[in-house]
């Protein structure tokens, strides 16, 4: 009973010694909810991105309210280093340059996400997008080489691939950001040009780093024999295309088909931004798919009368250096696809679409390979300008010799003349203003929703920018029919529904988890997909091989162009019709999911949906050959780490600091002092006389 007992004392000794020092570790910190770190990347030649140190950076807060106050943190300041507050409008290459420089007195940044976009634009990603592994170099197409006939992305500021090397973190403008100026103004502010005084208000980000210097060295460090951590310090980029065909294709047999002409429709699903976990990519992206999408839904019921076979491609990474089409086209050369490039017969890419007040849009080409005479790009060019007819937009082709923007359809032609075009909104440099950034974002797309409905109406209602797309989905679509053989007085009942736009514009931009999108998914992928959609490509060492963009856009697109298999739920998922049937998964995949909800009711009407909806590797062919330096495939690596965090606390003066730590260790000295006097006197003072043996009482 007594052992019983004191264990029952230790355990409650030791819960109200942990409690209380998480008492006391509240009211000293204050934790940062909701930030988005700039992490490390890495490729063939160097690592960009931001890290802090192993145990996070530390220092004294400073709002940071014009660029001439910038003296105060880089020279001035008596409390260095300091921790910069920056604006939106203070977020610029010269002054993030300037802290860089300045670096011994610069702990790190902290950037306030506006509430709204900034008018001027802003792109932190690079001027020449993908510049150095495009199909246009010194041996193709020279002088259209490094963005020499047209800067693609003017507003670009390069940002994003430089190197920095304190923690730069995001945070939104809500509780978070008032917590931290309020801070800052009772502690911090300087007044009437007077020094602060202790105790002044810090922060703390923590963000290290595991891999450093360039992708070689990491992937050397990640062997077995080397690394000294278990799980490796960096990971490369890659994820999975989305690809499916009008007609069935055996994926079991490889390579060349006879008599199979196909079309590939294709996309990007990746985007980015400075910050990890903030990419929106409205219309780097977000417009591309949807209007695919749309335009396979209205395609679906037309395409057994084409002779030939339209492949929806969805491709993945392509934001670093083309690492899902790039992919494919080796895949293709090794006879490691269903088809090989021999069966393409022409590429149509949708880029970004979302149309301006002009409602035009551009169709690019190769100069380079239309000189040759066996590469039909003008019948291409044609069907898609009937396609248009009739419709509330316009195409036109530049009035100007200029390269093909950056765009898959570049790592096709790096292997052979092929004819294709690619569709943008833009002529010659790029109408987005918020390229590869955190403002791509439904704002920018003009996606208003009256503050008066619930996310139901909002979801149901069929906004102007959806009815934009609805018509070049229209034309996307129209025009796949003609170049895949169908007839030009059929194509008018070709159309795209305004509705599913709408929603997928929602599911997308706005709100994942909504009435609709729940019914095409798996029940068990509801509660792992996000609230907001971000488009950024995984790693390929996660648990989670696909991204949320290209796990949707196959549900999606298995809806869409798929059918309903009256099958068992067991069947479905063991890809046959019934348990005898073992040839079919070869050719089609089967996903069980959840369907509408019953009226009155909680209970869902779940289904099979049987489609010709595919995977593919979306892994750079230069982790596949071991070619950490390669100079023809992307090499981007992400760094691993340990703890993303921020939080804010009162630092007291140094010299408190010393003395406190002076008065600890003189006490500690003075204890040992005394413990040794005690302990050697022992006998001494702790002694009692002996009672005598006869004692009576």
């Amino acid at each position: 009973m007594d052992i019983m007992f004191l264990k029952f004392l230790n355990i409650c000794t030791c819960l109200l010694k942990r409690l209380s020092c998480n008492s006391v570790e509240k009211k000293i910190y204050i934790n940062l909810n909701e930030t988005f770190p700039c992490v490390r990347l890495l490729n063939a030649t160097h690592q960009i991105g931001c890290q802090s140190s192993l145990s996070g950076d530390v220092g004294v807060l400073h709002l940071l309210e014009s660029e001439e106050n910038l003296d105060w943190v880089l020279r001035t300041g008596p409390n260095p280093p300091y921790m910069v507050i920056l604006e939106s409008t203070l977020f610029t290459r010269p002054i993030l340059m300037k802290l860089k420089n300045g670096s011994s007195r610069v702990a790190g940044v902290l950037a306030v996400q506006p509430t709204s976009n900034p008018p001027e634009g802003f792109s932190p990603h690079t001027s020449c997008p993908n510049e150095n592994t495009g199909v246009y170099s010194e041996t193709y197409g020279p002088s259209y080489a490094h963005c020499n006939v047209t800067m693609w992305n003017p507003l670009g500021t390069g940002i994003s691939y430089e190197e920095f090397d304190f923690p730069i973190f995001s945070v939104k403008d809500d509780n978070d950001t008032e917590v931290i100026r309020r801070c800052y103004m009772e502690h911090n502010r300087a007044v009437n040009g007077s020094t602060p005084q202790y105790p002044l208000c810090a922060m703390q980000l923590m963000s290290h780093m595991a891999a450093v210097t360039d992708t070689a060295t990491c992937m050397r460090r990640n062997a077995p024999t080397f690394s000294l951590a278990p799980d490796g310090v960096c990971d490369p980029l890659g994820d999975a295309n989305i690809w499916a065909s009008t007609k069935p294709l055996n994926s079991s047999t490889k390579g060349h088909k006879d008599g199979v002409s196909v079309v590939i429709a294709a996309t990007k699903l990746d985007s980015r931004s400075f910050f990890f976990d903030v990419a929106p990519g409205a219309d780097s992206a977000a417009t591309g798919l949807v209007a695919l999408l749309a335009a396979a839904s209205a395609l679906h019921n037309a395409t057994a009368e084409l002779n030939r076979t339209i492949l929806y491609t969805f491709f993945n990474g392509e934001t670093f250096d083309y690492i899902g089409s790039s992919r494919m086209v080796y895949d293709m050369a090794k006879n490691d696809f269903t088809v090989d490039l021999d069966n393409i017969h022409s590429i149509l890419e949708v880029g970004q679409v979302a149309l301006g007040p002009d409602s035009r849009l551009w169709l690019h080409s190769d100069p380079v390979s239309k000189r040759n005479s066996s590469v039909n790009v003008e019948t291409l060019v044609s069907n898609l300008q009937a396609a248009a007819a009739g419709l509330n937009l316009s195409l036109g082709e530049p009035n100007v010799t200029q390269p093909l923007p950056p765009s898959s359809f570049q790592r096709f032609l790096l292997e052979r003349p092929i004819p294709g075009v690619v569709i943008e909104n833009h002529q010659t440099s790029f109408t987005n203003k918020y390229y590869q950034s955190m403002f791509d974002n439904a704002e920018y797309l003009k996606l208003n929703y009256p503050p008066n409905l619930t996310p139901e109406e909002q979801l149901e209602l069929v906004t102007d920018s959806a009815k934009a797309l609805t018509e070049v989905a229209t034309t996307v679509a129209r025009g796949l029919y003609l170049q895949a053989g169908g007839e030009l007085a059929q194509m008018s009942r070709i159309q795209a529904d305004s509705e599913l736009v709408s929603k997928m514009l929602y599911t997308f931009l706005v709100r994942v988890n909504n009435s609709w999108f729940d019914q095409l998914v798996k029940s068990d992928w509801t509660g792992v997909l996000s609230e907001l959609m971000l488009y950024e490509i995984n790693t390929s060492e996660r648990k989670v091989k696909t991204t949320e963009p290209a796990l949707m856009v196959q549900c999606i697109l298995a809806n869409l162009t798929g059918s309903i298999a009256n099958i068992t739920e067991g069947n479905c998922q063991d890809k046959k019709m019934d348990k005898d049937e073992n040839m079919n998964k070869d050719i089609y995949s089967y996903l069980w999911v959840q369907g509408p909800v019953r009226p009155n009711s909680t209970e869902r009407d779940s289904f099979c949906v049987r489609s010709l909806v595919r995977q593919s590797k979306a892994l750079s062919p230069a982790f596949e050959l071991s070619e950490y330096t390669s100079k023809n495939y992307s090499t981007w690596a992400e760094s691993r780490w340990s703890a993303i965090k921020g939080r804010i606390f009162l630092v007291a003066s140094h010299d408190l600091e010393m003395l406190t730590l002076g008065v600890g260790v003189g006490v500690l000295l003075m204890s040992l002092l005394l413990t040794y006097i005690v302990s050697s006197k022992a006998d001494i003072l702790f002694s009692s006389g002996r009672e005598p043996t006869n004692a009576t009482y």
